[in-house]
């Protein structure tokens, strides 16, 4: 088997995992319908967390993101926060899977909860923010579009702080765009698995875009090159599914 063929079979299999989980309904605001928000976490028919089909082949996102980067990100590193967030909930006893729940309470948890978990679910948001089919901006005339600008200036100057943010992060972590709790966009970066839900992050919110930088998210690719590889993602990021969590949020 040659390796285009390899990464297409895995593709077929992780689409089929899409099937089997029944998708959790809760969502990061309680008012909000299930929808974008709902698609994010995917439990097993024993109530363990599954890690969610990536929905497109390894190579799909080429240049921007290679195929190589994507088979060890989503099927070693994914992978292996998923079950080490399953096995660490079995370790605490504590079988609840409303991770939202769990996030805004999880300075009472251990850090094998809090690192796996949010290792866990800030992957799953991160492939979701991707498309073969991304790039661009927000949709003209959409809230989200209006709402960049309203508290940017512009999405030029958002894209310009994003960035920065992104590539001028100490260490392992995510950059992040969140809505906070008086309706405003901000962005921030946070350290190794946190994210904006968790009760432990400085500043708090609903994530609406994330990027991971990590270094075995760009390092076979880019190297040492953090900014390259940020610069590039602007050209997959999916905005329809960034405006569908906006609007959801805003409910």
């Amino acid at each position: 088997m040659n390796k285009r063929e390899f990464l297409k079979r895995s593709t077929i299999l992780g689409a089929g995992a899409l099937i089997a989980p029944s998708i959790a309904s809760s969502c990061m605001n309680s008012a909000a319908q299930p929808g974008a928000t709902a698609s994010l976490v995917a439990l097993g028919d024993d109530g363990a967390f599954v890690q969610p089909a990536l929905g497109y082949a390894y190579d799909a996102l080429e240049p921007y993101v290679d195929a190589a980067t994507m088979e060890v990100h989503y099927g070693k590193h994914h992978a292996g926060y998923t079950k080490k967030f399953n096995a660490a909930l079995e370790q605490a006893d504590f079988h609840s899977t409303d991770i939202y729940k769990l996030f805004s309470t999880v300075s009472t948890h251990g850090s094998g909860i809090r690192n796996n978990g949010g290792g866990y679910f800030n992957h799953n948001l991160y492939w979701k923010f991707m498309s073969p089919e991304g790039g661009g901006e927000p949709a003209e005339g959409g809230k989200l579009a209006e709402a960049i600008v309203a508290d940017f200036g512009s999405f030029a100057q958002f894209k310009e702080l994003f960035s920065a943010t992104a590539a001028s992060h100490f260490g392992s972590g995510w950059g992040w765009l969140l809505l906070d709790a008086d309706g405003k966009l901000q962005v921030t970066s946070l350290p190794n698995q946190d994210n904006p839900l968790m009760d432990i992050s400085p500043v708090r919110g609903t994530p609406l875009l994330n990027i991971d930088v990590w270094e075995h998210a760009y390092y076979l690719h880019y190297q040492n090159m953090r900014k390259s590889y940020v610069e590039a993602y602007w050209n997959v990021i999916d905005w329809k599914f960034v405006e569908l969590l906006y609007m959801e949020a805003i409910v």
